[in-house]
């Protein structure tokens, strides 16, 4: 296909999301079934011309003067991928298979149409109902903190040190140009441009040996704060496909015990695949059966508890950049219910001088700080771990990372313009008593 013809696709699959509401990767499936001509390159540009328009999607749409589509795409070319408007009328030019020429009102749009004095949900391209409790979270920078949120995540690798160490992974990854990561110590980073398409880094024998496990470097970041230490009783509560189960299991060495469960089973189906792969003999799955208490017997036994909190995922809208339009305020709604019953839960599991390390992918005060302070009200036996106490597990990364992060009484958050990570809130509470 040209690139004109994937142009063409990416408005048409575009606008089958924004009419029906469905998840983007559901719509780019369809159209390249029933578009079987189309080559992988293609269908990757048409995904990523469809992905980049859904991350711009408010701010195209400003400077174009209208919601549809056609105007969001060719928004997207200007503000994302940096297209004069001599270039996309040169793709949109209406030769066969190409999109309709450039009317006088799109050539003006696109040659000046701009974000000053814009609102702050379309200069950093976000639902307007987020607003104000974005604003909470980040005041007057929010909007310079979500449009960072709407640029391109790079590919980040978590280097397994069950089966390898950093520099061997990145030697066996070097063609890629994997690059160590800014924070964590076991992190990889690889870069490509809007144009290039994802390594297939499954494919990868490093990956294949167990060496490598894909994991934004926030993730990996979550996993270590929360202080696992080899010879730990630990439980992963919302363990999900197992990311930082495995994480944890390296680096207390293989030696304790990790229980990993899920409320929904079948979140939880890779994980025996991955285990096996990584090499990790200290997780014990614990598969949800029915109202089964599966936990039952490790009540006050747990040194350290972890929830990856189910949320609304706000800070991981780079990577899902289509979930943000969905997410409506009864969503919110309901994750706040779920977070506080899995904190109260956890309490019960952790044994006296234990701690719960608290985790979203939030950037919401009411799934995070908010969270915590209801949680420390109903359970005073806890108290918190200040978060200049959770840095010292990065050794000497820790000042400079506090400096980056923003922290608070309760906890920290990692976002794209602080941290250059995915958006993670972290907070470690300890229960009173012997080793607190």
């Amino acid at each position: 296909m040209t690139p004109r013809a994937r142009l063409a696709a990416a408005i048409e699959v575009l606008a089958e999301i924004e009419k029906r509401r469905r998840p983007a990767a559901d719509a780019l499936k369809d159209w390249g079934l029933s578009h079987r001509f189309a080559g992988s390159g293609d269908r990757a540009a048409i995904a990523g011309l469809v992905y980049d328009a859904l991350r711009r999607r408010a701010s195209s749409a400003h400077i174009m003067g209208e919601e549809s589509a056609r105007a969001v795409m060719l928004g997207m070319l200007r503000l994302e991928r940096n297209l004069s408007a001599e270039a996309i009328a040169a793709l949109a030019d209406g030769s066969r298979f190409a999109p309709s020429p450039l009317s006088a009102h799109e050539r003006a749009r696109l040659a000046g149409g701009d974000l000053a004095g814009a609102p702050a949900w379309v200069a950093g391209d976000y639902p307007q109902w987020l607003d104000s409790y974005l604003q909470r979270s980040f005041g007057e920078d929010r909007a310079a903190e979500c449009a960072a949120l709407a640029s391109r995540a790079p590919l980040d690798l978590r280097v397994n040190t069950l089966k390898a160490d950093r520099a061997a992974a990145a030697r066996a990854l070097a063609h890629l140009e994997a690059a160590p990561t800014r924070w964590s110590p076991f992190g990889l980073r690889i870069r490509r441009s809007a144009e290039e398409r994802s390594p297939a880094i499954h494919a990868e024998p490093a990956f294949i040996k167990g060496m490598v496990e894909v994991q934004d470097e926030g993730s990996q970041l979550a996993a270590l704060l929360a202080g696992a230490k080899p010879g730990e009783q630990v439980i992963d509560l919302c363990a999900g496909a197992g990311g930082k189960t495995l994480a944890l299991a390296a680096m207390m060495e293989n030696r304790g015990q990790i229980y990993a469960t899920d409320p929904d089973k079948r979140r939880l189906a890779p994980i025996h695949v991955r285990m096996a792969r990584a090499g990790a003999r200290d997780i014990q799955v614990r598969t949800p059966k029915g109202k089964e208490d599966l936990l039952a017997d490790l009540n006050n036994r747990a040194d350290l508890v972890l929830i990856d909190a189910p949320c609304t995922g706000t800070g991981a809208w780079r990577r899902n950049p289509d979930a943000k339009w969905r997410l409506r305020p009864g969503a919110l709604a309901l994750r706040l219910r779920e977070q506080a019953q899995v904190l109260d839960r956890a309490a019960a599991l952790v044994k006296s001088g234990g701690r719960i390390a608290y985790v979203t992918c939030s950037l919401l005060c009411e799934e995070n700080g908010d969270q915590l302070c209801a949680f420390l009200e109903r359970h005073p036996q806890f108290t918190r771990l200040p978060p200049e106490r959770m840095t010292q597990a990065l050794d000497e990364r820790g000042p400079a990372f506090q400096a980056a992060a923003l922290l608070s009484p309760e906890g920290l958050l990692m976002t794209p313009r602080r941290t250059q990570t995915d958006g993670f809130y972290v907070a470690v509470v300890r229960r009173a008593g012997q080793g607190a």
